[in-house]
């Protein structure tokens, strides 16, 4: 049986989610000779927990209810991050802290650590993504290990390692799609009567909407999206600045009813196109009728199609995800960087 420790920064829905998922497949693992064991955990404001012998799920859930993970920590952790890393003596780095749209900070920083120090990265943070692919990629190949994010997107839908693996040499010409769950949601309440605040608050009462919803409100979750989609699997560097997005704000009852009216959807569409001019960009609001592909797309489910040299229409439907499929992409990331190890 082969052992490997995993440290994880980041205890939100998603830490705890992949928490509770590797012991979900513990059985599936050993019956592949793996097995895994989560041996450090690290929260901002939470407190951070140390166990070589593994850390289990539920005790470390409720110390981070209770406000204080290290109450459950065998050994004294360092208050800095980069040497909690380095210390943590794990073969995998798991990053799954908040997202910064501006700088991607400090995300870069614990996967560059990671990296530098003989561990794999796996993120679901889209801003190391977009701010420093490849200089982590460089990191990466000099040390010989492995980055991956396939949870950065479409949450546990298999985008990059589609092309990486499965369409080799197909050229993306554009795509087109859905990439904010929470503005579909919103829209689809206001569709059903209810009013924007209305409709937010019932989104942040199941999960789906942050305290400050402004990331997904204004467009700026679907930027980053579609500029980490175009620099990775176009190989043209964007930052989310550069796809200035158009949020769904100013879209009001009456255009709702506007868009019924006319056989219509309000949805936050995502669009790319190379072109002669290099690559272009927009996410904003549209009507799309139902001729489009995007007019089905319900609640928080997600969609993006893609238009390659051989293949004039691929698309991804991933429908209503959650925290758990998010995890489910980081594990993926981890078999997969194993896979190609044997």
């Amino acid at each position: 049986m082969q052992e490997y420790k995993i440290c994880l920064i980041g205890f939100g829905n998603v830490g705890k989610a992949f928490s509770e998922l590797l012991e979900k497949k513990k059985k599936e693992l050993s019956v592949n000779g793996i097995r895994m064991n989560i041996t450090a955990i690290a929260t901002g404001s939470h407190g951070k927990v140390f166990n070589l012998n593994g850390i289990e799920s539920q005790k470390a859930i409720e110390a981070y209810r209770q406000g204080d993970l290290s109450a459950i920590s065998t050994t004294q952790t360092s208050d800095d991050i980069k040497d909690f890393i380095r210390d943590s003596q794990a073969d995998f780095l798991v990053e799954t802290s908040p997202v910064d749209y501006e700088s991607g900070q400090p995300a870069i920083s614990h996967i560059e650590t990671a990296l530098s120090h003989g561990l794999h990265a796996v993120s679901a943070n889209k801003g190391p993504v977009v701010h420093a692919y490849q200089m982590l990629k460089d990191i990466a190949d000099k040390n010989g290990k492995q980055f991956l994010f396939e949870s950065a997107v479409m949450d546990g839908a298999p985008i990059f390692s589609v092309f990486r693996e499965a369409l080799p040499a197909a050229k993306i010409i554009g795509f087109e799609g859905i990439l904010n769950s929470c503005t579909n949601l919103l829209l689809e309440q206001m569709e059903q009567g209810k009013s924007f605040d209305k409709a937010v608050t019932y989104a942040q009462s199941i999960g789906i909407a942050e305290t400050d919803p402004s990331g997904d409100i204004d467009g700026w979750d679907a930027a980053i999206k579609v500029a980490a989609l175009v620099t990775v699997l176009m190989g043209s560097p964007m930052k989310p600045q550069d796809v200035s997005p158009t949020g769904i704000r100013g879209i009001s009852p009456d255009e709702i009813k506007r868009a019924a009216s006319e056989g219509k959807r309000w949805k936050l569409v995502c669009r790319v196109a190379r072109n002669n001019d290099g690559i272009s960009t927009s996410v904003q609001p549209e009507m799309v009728s139902a001729s489009s592909p995007l007019y089905a797309v319900n609640g928080t489910s997600s969609l993006v199609v893609f238009k390659t040299d051989v293949l004039p229409g691929l698309g991804i439907l991933e429908s209503d995800p959650g925290p758990e499929t998010t995890a489910y992409g980081l594990l993926a990331d981890i078999l997969n960087i194993l896979k190609a190890e044997i």
